[in-house]
Order: C-alpha cells, then sequence, then structure tokens
C-alpha cells in the first residue's frame, strides 16, 4: 500500500490513500495542517512527517470512517462538537469491519488485528475559527449538511475551498445522520459567499474550479428532485434513496424519505 501525493498549489498537497480516499495538507512556513485522515489502513502520521516538520494540526471535516479512522495515528485530532455522536458511531468496530472488508476486496493486505485494537484518540473540540499557519490561513466554516457537524475549509490566499463530502462531482446525502436537500442546499449555496475560485473534495484527486459548484447548486432545482430516480446506493444503510442527474455528469444521492422536509422544518 501507499499514498500518493500531488502539490495542487503552492504550499497545499492532496494525498490519498489506497482506498481512494483524499486528504490535504495545508504547509504555511510557521505551521502545518492536515484536513482528515483517511482510512487509517496505513501509517498516515509517517507519510505526513516525510511532507513537512512543522508543528501539526489535524482537522476532520466530519467523522465518516473514511475521513476519522486514520486518527489512530495521531495523538490529537479535531472537530466541530455536534459531530461526536456521528465521529463515535463511526470509528467503532462494525465500521472497522466494514473497511477490512472493503480493504480484501481491492486485494490489499492489512494487519487485522492490530487495526480493530488501535488506540483511537478521543477527538478535541474545534474552538478557532482560524488557524494561522504563515503565509496561509485555514478558515473553519461550519456547513451542516452531509452530516449534522460537516465543516469545510477556506484558504484565502490561494482562493481555495476544501469541501470534504459536502460536495464532490457525487455527492452524498443519504447516510441516516445526513440532513434533508433542503437545508443541505441552503448551506451549501451559502458557501458562495466566499471569494474562493479552486475546490479539492475528497473523493477526486484533481482540482475543480468554483463553477463546477456553481453549477451543480443551479441544477439542484425542485424539479431535478422530483426526476430523480430510485438507486440501491443506500441499501447498506437501510435508507430508500434517489439520485439526482445534474449538469456536468455531476450527481446527488439523496434519501427520498427525507426529500419532502422543508428547511423551516429542520431548524
Amino acid at each position: 500500500m501507499s499514498f500518493t501525493t500531488h502539490e495542487m498549489l503552492p504550499g497545499v498537497f492532496h494525498i490519498q490513500d489506497a482506498m481512494g480516499v483524499s486528504m490535504t495538507l495545508l504547509c504555511g512556513t510557521e505551521r502545518a495542517l492536515l484536513v482528515d485522515t483517511g482510512y487509517g489502513l496505513e501509517d498516515v502520521a509517517a507519510h505526513i512527517r516525510s511532507l513537512t516538520d512543522l508543528p501539526l494540526t489535524v482537522v476532520l471535516t466530519h467523522g465518516h470512517h473514511d475521513h476519522a479512522l486514520g486518527s489512530r495515528w495521531f495523538d490529537r485530532v479535531l472537530l466541530l462538537p455536534e459531530e461526536l455522536p456521528v465521529w463515535q458511531t463511526y470509528t467503532g468496530e462494525r465500521w472497522q469491519r466494514h473497511v477490512l472488508r472493503g480493504a480484501a476486496d481491492k486485494g490489499l493486505a492489512v494487519d487485522e488485528e492490530s487495526f480493530l485494537s488501535a488506540a483511537m484518540p478521543e477527538p478535541g473540540l474545534i474552538t478557532d475559527i482560524c488557524f494561522y499557519l504563515g503565509g496561509l490561513t485555514a478558515e473553519i466554516i461550519p456547513c451542516p449538511g452531509h452530516t449534522p457537524g460537516s465543516l469545510v475549509v477556506f484558504v484565502p490566499e490561494r482562493g481555495l475551498l476544501l469541501t470534504g463530502d459536502d460536495w464532490n462531482p457525487c455527492t452524498w446525502l443519504f447516510f441516516p445522520e445526513a440532513l434533508p436537500v433542503a437545508a443541505y442546499r441552503t448551506h451549501v449555496r451559502g458557501l458562495l459567499r466566499l471569494p474562493f475560485t479552486h475546490i479539492l473534495c475528497s473523493h477526486r484527486e484533481r482540482l475543480y474550479p468554483r463553477r463546477m459548484l456553481e453549477v451543480f447548486l443551479d441544477g439542484l432545482t425542485d424539479e431535478a428532485l422530483r426526476l430523480a430516480q430510485p438507486s440501491g446506493e443506500g441499501e447498506a444503510v437501510g435508507v430508500r434513496t434517489r439520485t439526482a442527474r445534474l449538469p456536468e455528469d455531476q450527481v446527488l444521492v439523496f434519501d427520498a424519505d427525507k426529500a419532502e422536509v422543508s428547511y423551516a422544518d429542520c431548524r
């Protein structure tokens, strides 16, 4: 197994683990910040230390297994308070074993005993909204949607938005803890107030222009939701899902039973 690392912008390293999820390392002149930790099958901390020896802070965009299980390689990680129940669920044994099955399907050799028994640090709660790294700033923006405590990170010096799983070209909004589409759409549209020009997301290795998120949101109309077709992506978590086909081959897979919940009802 190995990591794939690309420096997308000066001081911005997008890192993909062997299971295919990405995390992002921001390196300033004084400090570094890692956004997400991947599936945790490999020693991500050692890989980060091969890239920088700066003092490091680790922040999770949300608590799902593919973003949080790599926390086991660090002494401390941070997330928003609203996300703690999600983290507690998806770093537990059920989801660890789910990851091991996925690794086996990919033919990856994993020390299962070590993976299952590894100590997971209790996450700290984010209290600072800005991390000053020296020439780079990481601004923490709460964005409930994919999960109740999801966040995105804005790097103003690079015009960069790190969206976690709140936006990917294929966005999933169907885990039991996901917000209804109406609330999600409102929160993510609010991100357009930020002056970003590029996006890095968790399930692609490329740098996207701002326009992709604008197209996604413009296409996510009530009509697009009505025309969404039934799909099976949510079967593993017992959720009935539909898939909305959006411009430029983008999709939103959402919980069909939450589709009619209004934003006002979510508040």
